[in-house]
């Protein structure tokens, strides 16, 4: 029962966002490709979902700009007439230990991980409650959940999304309206392109599947969320780690 709903998709102009918008085109929803930096990647991805026969459109927005956030929304809604889901899956990394990590690198990281994905919830939530219904899946991270040496920002970030949902779910549940999050372990994207064969061993060594994830084992827990079958789901953190939390 998916076809014709809207979802929004921030930061999916490339990795985990742009599958997940590709999955949700493929069921028949309409997709808001959100990007920030690259239109021409943006742009493929809605070429790809329209030449598969889907429905999207491109808007650019940085979702750590409160105001900027607050006008993507209103165009949306005035435009599609609702916002049925909303996956706040944009976001940053800038790594560094403590001793050594700036406040710059810090505070954009919040800004864009955590501020972003409260501005995209603040802005869209009267419209949810207005329907009386509405998903809103937030990517966190398993380093949310356990942290990592040298990613004390990406940390605080993703650990925050998981307070963030969890408080939401209470305070939206009553209109019928979902909030969960997914906390992906390591999934082959251009970040963990860029590792060492040495360091994808160590992580491998981790994980009790012994292999990375792909970005569909992601998009498929997110497209289930938003589906029917989630509905009496809410207020959840599931992993997509292949064990690596065990």
């Amino acid at each position: 029962m998916l076809n014709g709903k809207v979802a929004l998709v921030t930061g999916a102009s490339r990795g985990i966002g742009k599958e997940i918008a590709m999955t949700f085109a493929k069921e028949g929803i309409v997709v808001i490709v959100n990007y920030n930096g690259n239109k021409a990647l943006a742009d493929e991805v809605v070429l790809d979902i329209e030449a598969a026969g889907g429905k999207a459109e491109a808007y650019c927005c940085n979702v750590a700009d409160y105001g900027a956030v607050e006008e993507m929304m209103k165009y949306i809604v005035e435009k599609y007439k609702s916002l049925d889901i909303l996956v706040n899956n944009a976001g940053i990394t800038k790594d560094g230990l403590l001793m050594k990590m700036s406040e710059v690198d810090y505070d954009s990281v919040l800004d864009i991980n955590l501020k972003g994905t409260f501005n995209c919830i603040k802005h869209i939530s009267r419209q949810m409650l207005k329907q009386k219904q509405g998903r809103i899946i937030n990517l966190s991270s398993v380093v949310g959940v356990y942290g990592n040496a040298g990613q004390i920002n990406y940390a605080a970030s993703k650990a925050g999304i998981i307070g963030l949902t969890k408080a939401t779910a209470k305070e939206l549940g009553s209109r019928g309206i979902t909030v969960n999050a997914i906390a992906p372990g390591f999934i082959s994207t251009e970040m963990t392109d860029a590792m060492t064969d040495e360091a994808k061993a160590q992580v491998i060594s981790r994980i009790a599947l012994k292999r990375l994830g792909v970005t569909k084992d992601v998009a498929d827990l997110a497209l289930f969320l938003a589906s029917d079958q989630g509905s009496y789901i809410s207020g959840q953190v599931i992993g997509v780690d292949g064990g690596m939390s065990l």
